[in-house]
């Protein structure tokens, strides 16, 4: 098996990729707070990860690929006071939290199913292991680096600091961390700043409640990950991913909680990739820039000038290395647009094109140059899964399948063997690997993703008793020959006139 090579966040150097168990791989990656719609911040991890599991099957890995559904908890717990996004959420658009919950995985799976992300193996939720978070809790509060207070339970890291090497992945000091932790309502119960919550005493009026042995509450955000990674993929791991913002505090309270519970550190190879820029600027509401997936597609927002295929934004997100900076613009991923479409024609070519064997004699300089571009699309995916520089290549393989198919080279001036390669690393690379598909989609398949945008846009509008829009939504589409039906059991069917 090829040898691997990837950028490992926790000792900041490129090692050789070694399994725990050789053949095998076990993945975790966080997975989305369902508290609201994914947005093009999501799609650049979610890609990543489909990336590396698609090249470690290349390579003939089995792999397991655990990404959790959050879909309780979630702590702020910088810059703002602690809050449950679901619970918080779903008092907002006045829904039951597992209705507000199973709204926005479903969105979820939708966005990703139209990027051509593969299903992980396994998909766990939060609220289906609090019995294993509380098992947990248990354990570390028994080895007494956690303690209750009024119900809570709150991770020691001040004492976890004096033994272990906290801070290590992100890079940040204790003492420093104390320092410049703000006071946040509702945390002055903790003995310091730095503690995290590994379980939250549930208030009155709190909807997502469980019991436990402190009172009815409901986990912190970071448990969920130790206790779900450790469930389906060991006490230690292979792999662990997510991006580069939940370093700090969620991989780092991940590592501290794990390494206390099992007695060891839980993963070999931390990965993470970096974050996507708006024109230069961080997502955030505060600059009215975060694009909901469905935006995307649609081109629904002031900052679109047009509708992006999801295939476009994939493209473009594997143009640029997974551990660098990506700035998101129009002018980019139009012109990713044109690119993407010379090179899945170049390869639409190349698909019909045929060796005779009888041909030209063979271009030595030429047949090397070929069979060096793409023998070097392996090396470069080795060497921490590097797309820019395969997706390079492949620009440098273009012009010579058009030049073939123009007539000016014969294509028996490449060797049977090398024009083979060609069409091998071409359908492997853009195919299984990179994960693309045609932008030609057909009509059917348009009008029913239209159709089930505009029906979760309706149902929305329903929800939060908008009825103006949604029977606007209805009439314009009966005006147009479309039926909607509402089923009995909440699921919305239409017929085309």
């Amino acid at each position: 098996m090829q040898e691997l090579y990837f950028y490992n966040s926790y000792n900041r150097q490129k090692e050789k990729f070694e399994p725990i168990t050789p053949g095998y791989v076990g993945l975790y990656v966080c997975g989305p707070t369902v508290s609201g719609e994914s947005h093009l911040g999501h799609a650049r991890p979610y890609i990543t990860f489909d990336i590396v599991t698609r090249y470690l099957q290349y390579l003939g890995y089995k792999v397991r690929y655990v990404r959790n559904i959050t879909d309780a908890g979630h702590f702020e717990e910088e810059g703002r006071a602690a809050e449950d996004k679901v619970s918080s959420k779903a008092q907002l658009e006045k829904l039951e939290p597992m209705e507000l919950v199973h709204k926005y995985t479903n969105l979820f799976h939708w966005g990703m199913r139209l990027f051509n992300c593969e299903d992980p193996s396994i998909e766990p939720t939060a609220t289906g292991h609090i019995i294993e978070q509380i098992s947990m809790i248990e354990t570390i509060m028994a080895r007494g680096y956690a303690y209750e207070i009024n119900g809570s339970v709150y991770f020691d890291v001040k004492k976890y600091a004096a033994n272990y090497p906290y801070g290590k992945l992100s890079g940040r000091v204790l003492d420093d961390m104390l320092e410049t932790t703000r006071e946040l309502e509702g945390q002055d119960e903790k003995r310091n700043k730095a503690d995290f919550a590994l379980w939250k005493n549930a208030p009155p009026q709190h909807i997502m409640r469980w019991k436990s042995p402190w009172g009815e509450g409901f986990p912190g955000w970071h448990i969920e990950c130790s206790a779900m990674s450790s469930k389906y993929l060991g006490e230690t791991f292979d792999i662990h991913g997510g991006g580069m913002d939940l370093q700090f505090p969620h991989h780092e309270s991940e590592i501290a909680q794990s390494t206390i519970a099992h007695g060891h550190a839980p993963v070999r190879y931390w990965m993470h990739n970096n974050m996507i820029t708006i024109n230069g600027k961080k997502m955030g509401k505060s600059y009215n820039n975060v694009i909901k997936l469905s935006e995307l597609f649609s081109g629904n927002h002031p900052i679109l000038e047009q509708p992006y295929h999801p295939m476009v934004v994939r493209f473009y997100i594997l143009q640029t290395h997974y551990r660098s900076t990506l700035d998101f613009s129009n002018e980019a991923l139009q012109a990713s647009e044109k690119a993407f479409r010379r090179l899945w024609e170049a390869y639409e070519v190349l698909q019909k094109l045929a060796h005779s064997g009888n041909g030209a004699p063979t271009d030595k300089e030429l047949d090397a140059q070929v069979a060096k571009w793409c023998r070097e699309c392996d090396e470069f995916m080795s060497d921490d899964f590097n797309t820019a520089k395969v997706i390079a290549n492949l620009f440098e393989l273009s012009p010579i399948i058009n030049s073939i198919k123009g007539g000016q080279i014969n294509a028996d001036v490449l060797s049977a063997e090398t024009f083979a390669l060609l069409q091998q690393t071409y359908k492997s690379y853009l195919e299984d690997i990179l994960g693309m598909k045609p932008l030609q989609v057909e009509q059917s398949n348009k009008l029913d993703q239209v159709m089930q945008l505009l029906i979760e846009i309706r149902k929305d509008a329903r929800t939060r008793k908008d009825f103006a829009t949604s029977d606007q939504i209805r009439n314009q589409l009966a005006a147009a020959g479309v039926q909607l039906k509402d089923e009995k059991d909440g699921t919305i069917t239409y017929t085309i006139d």
